[in-house]
């Protein structure tokens, strides 16, 4: 049922009272909110895996490690905000020798208020009602209104239920959490004045014009966007010759897993010309069947999208069908091949994300011309490089770190840890911003720095406090004292 406005803002009203409740609780109080969250989600995964393989087909064993992650990320939040080190707390104390005479300063950073979450369609658990936007805005005091995915309806319904009942039962505040559903109240809600921040995942398009109607407020906001991803993948001629099997049967693995539909699929492999590689990668893929999208309008966008790169001039079928049926909801992996030189030449229409089972293998002359047909690769969340001990890799390494938020050695972008040094996003259009969505640094989107001057030990948060009551690793005079 779609979202009033009327009650959209009522939601919103509510989740502002919220937000300034969870921003005075402790950090320890907020972390036993997102530990009941995760014990009732566990608790219930039967049901709710029963729900989203009715509505996502992806599957019950994908799913029961989906709902793992997803509770795995509310206990890492929990972790994150009781070590403290996320407040990055900072004291200057006065000195009035110097010149000019310097005040006492303090630093921390502080809860942005209610923030709106966009759900994904690939991952209907951990990056959904209950996933890493929601929770790392829930762990530093934030409240939020989760806009449910029009593919998975009943579940996203189900799992706000049971994650609000967690959530009272455990003394947040009311209102701290809710869901809205329809397209016009995922506009509304974006331009609603009480929300001060957005976290989305979805498509280029549909980010993009989210992403336009949030900084062209009154008051524009952060729009934390995560729309798409080529994730280059370059193999060098050292790691073809010693590996060329294994490679293959990776990258078949990788680029046909979940059907193609991970954020992280490597959809532009980069090799040396005449090497019989492809050949490998076609006999790989081929030996791989049909499987199930998420909706059935991705299962019809994506013979579109094959057809697109194959009227491409330089542009070769190698593996599958391009005029494969969408009918029956699955889609079957398809392998394309081209050279630097068809890219460099139409760079625009091949470097096209496919939202599918498909990737698309680039042969490259030498060096130079593998760094001028990567400079042409827009924005990506991952960049790979297979090559063999001993290669000088740097200056890859370096125009790889340009343009992806995670540099990869020898493996596959599929699969995204879940921990303190993960960086899930990278720049345009893999991102709108600069910051991650996966992982312990994921508060910081939801946080801005305050500074207080000359404050009385009263007025301060206990991160500020002299005596350092949390015992939390802060700067004090420009040292890092882990502990007091």
């Amino acid at each position: 049922m779609v979202t009033t406005t009327s009650e959209l803002n009522e939601l919103t009203k509510a989740a502002t009272a919220a937000a300034a409740i969870a921003a005075a609780a402790t950090d320890a109080e907020r972390a036993t909110w997102l530990i009941a969250a995760a014990d009732a989600l566990d608790a219930n995964v039967e049901e709710l895996v029963a729900l989203a393989d009715n509505e996502t087909r992806l599957g019950p064993v994908r799913l029961k490690g989906e709902v793992a992650r997803t509770s795995g990320q509310l206990r890492l939040f929990a972790q994150v905000i009781t070590e403290g080190s996320y407040l990055e707390a900072i004291i200057d104390h006065a000195d009035s020798s110097s010149t000019p005479p310097k005040p006492d300063l303090r630093r921390v950073l502080r809860p942005l208020g209610p923030v709106g979450v966009f759900s994904a369609s690939n991952f209907p658990f951990a990056f959904s009602v209950a996933g890493g936007d929601t929770a790392s805005a829930l762990a530093v005091g934030c409240s939020v209104i989760v806009k449910a995915h029009s593919g998975h309806l009943k579940l996203s319904e189900r799992t706000a239920e049971i994650v609000t009942d967690a959530l009272d039962a455990a003394g947040a505040p009311r209102g701290i959490f809710a869901l809205i559903s329809g397209r016009s109240a995922g506009t509304e809600l974006v331009q609603h004045p009480a929300i001060k921040a957005v976290g989305f995942t979805g498509s280029i398009p549909g980010g993009r014009a989210l992403f336009d109607l949030a900084v062209s407020r009154p008051d524009p906001i952060p729009f934390y966007g995560e729309l798409g991803s080529l994730n280059p993948v370059v193999v060098t001629a050292a790691a073809v010759t010693a590996r060329s099997s294994e490679l293959a049967e990776g990258l078949a693995g990788s680029f046909t897993m979940g059907t193609g539909q991970f954020c992280t699929k490597p959809g532009l492999v980069f090799i040396p010309a005449g090497t019989g590689f492809p050949e490998q990668v076609a006999a790989a893929a081929g030996a791989r069947g049909e499987a199930p999208m998420l909706t059935t309008r991705i299962a019809e966008a994506y013979p579109d999208g094959l057809r697109h790169l194959a009227d491409q001039p330089g542009v070769e079928v190698i593996s599958g069908d391009v005029a494969q049926q969408s009918s029956n909801g699955e889609a079957a992996p398809v392998v394309f091949a081209t050279s630097a030189s068809a890219v460099l030449a139409n760079a625009e229409a091949i470097l096209e994300e496919c939202f599918g089972p498909t990737t698309v293998l680039i042969e490259y002359a030498d060096q130079d011309e593998l760094a001028a047909v990567l400079d042409k690769v827009p924005g990506s969340l991952t960049g790979t490089i297979h090559a063999e001990a001993g290669e000088d890799v740097t200056a890859l390494v370096t125009q790889l770190s340009g343009l992806a938020g995670r540099v990869l050695f020898n493996g596959w972008p599929t699969g995204v840890a879940v921990n303190w040094a993960q960086q899930h996003g990278g720049p345009w259009p893999a991102t709108t911003s600069l910051f991650t969505s996966v992982g312990a640094t994921a508060v910081r989107r939801f946080l801005r720095p305050v500074a207080y001057q000359d404050a009385p030990e009263t007025a301060l948060h206990p991160a500020l406090q002299e005596a350092n009551p949390l015992g939390i690793p802060r700067r004090v005079d420009g040292q890092l004292i882990v502990s007091s």
